[in-house]
């Protein structure tokens, strides 16, 4: 007898325009073990809402990264894609999970200092997030949630939601496990900090060769050492140590010829997922989340149903 496959799920805000950061933490991560396991890839567009207030660039930005992960590799047939504003359980079920948890336990999340610190916006939703993730993630009995190591702790936090409903209600949710890259849990920017959309140190993914060289051009260097290390971090993601060692030694201190060198590389991974991602049209990816939604949609109204029997509400 065949041994059941683990489920994961991952999720992607559909919140700009996607980077070779969004490529290396999430798009390819889950392209290489999506096979490997019982599989669902999550749109989060509610979630971007704490931030995204353009109703067509969300619009755009949803279909965009079903393409991007197409693109990349995900083959629709092998993974559940779904829309969050589909399946209206996971906004239900956030809820609930919110009357259990305390403002303190909240208030300690990393997302939401971070941000409050940068001077954001401190809205409800970014204070509530890690409770619609717990949410998105423990509806599926889902056993794995691949992360980057910056975001290990919505994990704990799902882990923890459950561990309070269970103990309130009894028995009804996994608790599930993090799978964290450690070699590129965290892609650097231009800038060497973490590449983000909200730092404007991004490489875009589907960008034009020549969008790419303007950004790899504008990596900040370190003009006292004989390697740029902000170049060196990124182009390590496209070509192994061993094969750029010799390059970074022939070169050593010409910093545009090592720029140049890393856009030739980019590219050459780029290209084939950019022809591709130009081929997928609107139809197509509208499609795959109907098929999805309906996938998910008959798991989460399963676990409802429990849930509301357990918490009472079921009359």
């Amino acid at each position: 007898m065949a041994e059941l496959k683990k489920r994961i799920l991952t999720g992607l805000q559909p919140s700009g325009q996607l980077h070779i950061g969004n490529y290396f933490g999430a798009l390819k991560p889950f392209v290489d073990m999506y096979e490997g396991y019982e599989s669902f890839l999550m749109i989060a567009d509610y979630h971007t809402l704490t931030s995204l207030k353009d109703p067509a660039q969300l619009h755009q930005n949803t279909l965009d990264i079903v393409r991007a992960y197409m693109a990349a590799g995900v083959d629709p047939a092998k993974a559940v894609m779904f829309k969050q504003s589909d399946i209206a359980e996971h906004t239900e079920l956030a809820w609930i999970f919110e009357c259990l948890v305390t403002v303190p336990f909240l208030m300690q999340a990393h997302s939401y200092k971070d941000k409050v610190a940068r001077g954001l916006e401190a809205n409800a939703g970014l204070f509530n997030y890690p409770m619609l993730m717990a949410a998105d993630i423990l509806l599926y009995d889902t056993a794995v949630v691949p992360v980057g190591a910056d975001q290990r702790q919505h994990v704990e936090y799902a882990r923890e939601a459950a561990a309070k409903f269970n103990n309130t209600y009894g028995q009804t949710f996994k608790e599930p496990e993090e799978k964290i890259s450690d070699a590129v849990a965290i892609v650097p920017g231009i800038d060497g900090q973490k590449m983000s959309k909200s730092y404007g140190n991004t490489i875009p993914l589907f960008g034009s060769k020549d969008e790419i060289a303007k950004a790899v051009m504008s990596i900040v260097t370190d003009s006292s050492g004989e390697r740029p290390e902000h170049v060196y971090a990124i182009h390590k993601l496209f070509k192994s140590e061993a094969e750029l060692e010799a390059l970074y030694e022939e070169k050593k201190g010409k910093y545009k010829d090592l720029k140049e060198a890393s856009i030739e590389d980019i590219e050459a991974v780029v290209a084939p997922m950019r022809e591709k991602y130009n081929s997928i049209t609107d139809d197509e990816v509208k499609k795959v989340l109907a098929d999805g939604a309906t996938k998910a949609k008959a798991i989460a109204s399963v676990k409802m149903t429990e849930v509301r029997q357990k918490i009472g509400v079921t009359l």
